[in-house]
C-alpha cells in the first residue's frame, strides 16, 4: 500500500481540484447542478482515484485506477473548453486550468505505463 499523499501526481491533481472549485464559484447559479457540479466531480475524481488505487492490492489495480483518473482528466479538459466557449471562463483562467490538466495527464501516462510494464 502506497501513501497517495507522497505522489507528485496526486499533489498536483489535488491543487487542480482546488483551482477548479475556485474558478467555478463565479459560474451562474443555474449551472450549480450542471456544469459547476460536473466540472467539480470530474476534477475530484482525478486525485480520488489515485488515492483509491494506492489503497488497493497491487500495481495492476493501481494502474487501473490511474487510467480512471486519466479519463476524468480528459473529461475535465473538455468541460474547461466548453465553459470557455460558453464564456463562463475567461481566456486566462481557461489557459491556466487547461495547462494544469495537461500537466497532470503528462504525469499519469508514464506512471500507468511503468506499472503495466512491471505487472
Amino acid at each position: 500500500m502506497k501513501d497517495f499523499k507522497d505522489l507528485k501526481v496526486w499533489q498536483k491533481s489535488h491543487q487542480l481540484v482546488l483551482s477548479v472549485y475556485k474558478a467555478t464559484t463565479g459560474f451562474p447559479r443555474e449551472e450549480i447542478y450542471g456544469l459547476t457540479s460536473q466540472m467539480r466531480r470530474a476534477g475530484v475524481s482525478i486525485p480520488a482515484n489515485i488515492a483509491e488505487g494506492c489503497g488497493r492490492g497491487g500495481d495492476a489495480e493501481l494502474a487501473r485506477f490511474l487510467q480512471i483518473s486519466m479519463g476524468s482528466a480528459s473529461e475535465l479538459e473538455y468541460l474547461l473548453l466548453l465553459t470557455h466557449d460558453l464564456n463562463l471562463l475567461n481566456a486566462i483562467c481557461y489557459e491556466r486550468l487547461a495547462t494544469h490538466v495537461t500537466e497532470v495527464k503528462q504525469m499519469l501516462a508514464p506512471f500507468i505505463q511503468k506499472l503495466k510494464a512491471d505487472c
